[in-house]
């Protein structure tokens, strides 16, 4: 009733019933896991965004990282087969490719996997939507598909409590993580916290070790740590190589170094992003598109 001691008209009403769902949307119906092999988790409300076309960089061309590739594309194969696998945090120097491995080696297991096709599912998952963590696994639970949760560049800053809930995720608390759920995580740091951050724990706490240990053992909870590395001159030029013999741009080999180590210096820094940025440079100058 409004102050008049009368009830609101039609249209008032559905302007309240409109307000009362923004502030508590109906729960998320049973996503229909069918329509792509990717998707995206969003909140506000709850839903699973279809990824009609993931941007992703071919398996064969993540040149330089061989080991960790091999490791990653093993341990997801075991994980689409059902077979024992574990929670991967791929930490290290930034433009090495590791947010376009996970992807790529996705895309690697549906290709091997002919099984697998329509059954293994990569969900990215933003950081901040990381409390939200526990709604989504109970309906990856519920789905007889196989999930990779993917972060991408996930750290913790001071005060954070996010942490908190990605232990849902790695330990899985009294339910236990899903049987059908794997979690794949990316950072520049080991520890997912800033070095200086731990450093100012141990100095401030009563207990340092224990004011650390809960922020720092986090990382621990990942079965596989798989490091990158800043790359050398030689692993710079042969990316490049690999993407000018992939999309058939022809340029002469001595013009090829030059041009890219003359790129990578006005950069200051060598890494897979700057290789396939130069690359990028280079195919638009040659009028070749990428496809």
């Amino acid at each position: 009733m409004n102050a008049t001691g009368r009830l609101p008209e039609g249209g008032a009403l559905e302007r309240i019933a409109a307000a009362l769902d923004r502030i508590s949307p109906p729960p998320l119906s049973a996503p229909d896991f069918a329509a792509a092999d990717a998707f995206v988790w969003h909140v506000g409300p709850d839903r699973l965004e279809p990824v009609e076309q993931v941007a992703r960089i071919p398996f064969e061309l993540l040149v330089g990282i061989d080991r960790v590739r091999d490791i990653l594309l093993d341990n997801t194969l075991r994980f689409a087969q059902a077979l024992p696998a574990n929670n991967a945090l791929l930490w290290g120097a930034r433009g090495m490719g590791k947010s376009s491995l996970v992807k790529a080696v996705h895309a690697e297991a549906l290709a091997r996997l002919d099984a697998a096709r329509g059954q293994l599912k990569i969900v990215e998952v933003q950081r901040e939507d990381l409390p939200s963590i526990g709604r989504l696994l109970g309906h990856l639970r519920r789905a007889s598909a196989r999930f990779l949760l993917f972060c991408d560049d996930l750290s913790f800053s001071q005060d954070d409590q996010h942490y908190k809930s990605l232990k849902a995720v790695l330990d899985g608390g009294i339910e236990g993580r899903p049987e059908n759920v794997l979690f794949y995580a990316t950072s520049n740091r080991r520890h997912l916290m800033p070095r200086d951050m731990i450093e100012n724990e141990r100095s401030t706490a009563i207990n340092p070790s224990e004011a650390v240990e809960e922020k720092v053992s986090l990382s621990d909870r990942f079965g596989l740590w798989l490091g990158f590395h800043p790359c050398g001159q030689d692993e710079y030029l042969s990316m490049i190589e690999g993407y000018c013999a992939a999309y058939g741009v022809d340029v002469p080999a001595d013009r090829l170094r030059a041009e890219a180590i003359e790129w990578q210096a006005t950069r200051g820094a060598r890494s897979g992003r700057v290789a396939w940025q130069f690359f990028c440079d280079l195919a638009g100058r040659e009028g070749v598109r990428l496809r």
